[in-house]
């Protein structure tokens, strides 16, 4: 059976997350938990109702999942808040692990498209200071917040200034932005996973290869310029379009909850 608990972790409509919960034996604790991060291009039309059926499926298969909400463009989001809001809603598991016996030793994002973007972004948060001190200061990090220790990146757009440059989904990168990378560098440095690299936490970039949202090169390229790093990142390609990765009955999804599972052993 799995059990249901909404938190928020502020006070916008938009700041919470949902736990699902597999049973516990008596006084057992869950092995980590997953965060999972919907996409749809960091526009408020798009909500965690797309990651619902994931974090269900994750919990029936005896992974706690913490379905997370967060302020997209179009309802206070966008820079900084949606951001802020990732950091803030991972760090609220914090808060959530004694009442509901989590294991923090392992806290796996699993995130699509857009989600995937902002979950390889957060993995890099300690970098976050060195990438810009006047954009930064823009978003509060925590230094002793809840870090990732891994990441599955489900089509994820990880390469902003590319997909600027593309104008993917009509320019939504310079519209999570407010403006353009000629007008607004140090934030569009800031929010691009490319310039946060070597992480030391392990990425799988999954795509899919009929993906026609989400361009391939996305995954290929952060794939590629992580190599030298002390943990590349592994490109993992499955079959499908760019919601076979949030089709709980697709293969590329099931590949997408194996990996997670093995970040959690």
């Amino acid at each position: 059976m799995t059990r249901r608990y909404r938190h928020d972790y502020g006070d916008d409509p938009s700041q919470w997350g949902e736990l699902f919960l597999p049973d516990l034996p008596v006084g057992g604790r869950h092995r980590g938990v997953v965060v999972v991060i919907h996409g749809g291009y960091w526009r408020s039309t798009y909500g965690a109702e797309l990651g619902e059926p994931l974090a269900k499926d994750l919990a029936e298969h005896g992974m706690a999942a913490w379905n997370l909400e967060y302020r997209r463009a179009g309802n206070g989001g966008g820079w900084p808040g949606t951001f802020q809001d990732i950091l803030a809603g991972i760090d609220k598991l914090a808060d959530l692990a004694a009442p509901h016996a989590l294991d923090l030793g392992r806290v796996v994002a699993l995130g699509h498209s857009a989600g995937g973007h902002l979950a390889v972004w957060a993995a890099g948060r300690n970098r976050l200071d060195g990438l810009g001190p006047a954009e930064g200061s823009q978003v509060e990090n925590s230094t002793d917040g809840v870090r990732l220790t891994g990441v599955v990146s489900q089509s994820g757009v990880l390469n902003l200034g590319g997909a600027e440059r593309l104008s993917l989904s009509d320019g939504a990168v310079a519209n999570l932005l407010a403006g353009p990378s000629s007008e607004f560098p140090g934030r569009h440095r800031m929010a691009d996973p490319l310039a946060a690299l070597p992480l030391d936490v392990p990425v799988y970039a999954v795509h899919a290869l009929g993906d026609d949202d989400v361009p391939l090169s996305m995954s290929t390229t952060y794939v590629e310029a992580s190599q030298a790093g002390p943990v590349p990142a592994q490109l993992v390609r499955v079959p499908g379009d760019h919601f076979a990765l949030i089709d709980v009955t697709a293969e590329a999804y099931l590949t997408c909850r194996e990996l997670v599972g093995r970040l959690l052993r």
